[in-house]
């Protein structure tokens, strides 16, 4: 379970870099509205901050798909565990009834 519990931390700072970006992009717009720098400017370093976001909503995704990976790994190996311990108990039943 570390494992998924480093990946949710993963999320939540990625998360919160998303929402540094986004206040920034609207730092940056008030910045043009009140004149400080110009349209072409914001517009500029409103596609890098636009680009990093695409980049972090991609890794946000890669690491959600990992945990789904993870979760249905962890179920499956439980689903095996569950059928070795039946098997084992029916062989104990079946040794029982023969003696």
């Amino acid at each position: 379970m570390a494992f998924m519990d480093r990946m949710e931390r993963n999320i939540a700072k990625l998360e919160k870099r998303i929402n540094r970006e986004q206040e920034r992009i609207t730092k940056l717009e008030q910045k043009c509205e009140e004149k400080k720098i110009t349209k072409a400017d914001m517009n500029i370093k409103r596609r890098e901050c636009d680009t990093r976001i695409r980049g972090m909503n991609a890794r946000i995704q890669v690491l959600k798909g990992g945990m789904v990976r993870e979760k249905k790994h962890v179920e499956e190996k439980q689903e095996e565990k569950d059928k070795k311990r039946e098997e084992k108990e029916k062989k104990k039943e079946r040794a029982e009834k023969n003696e």
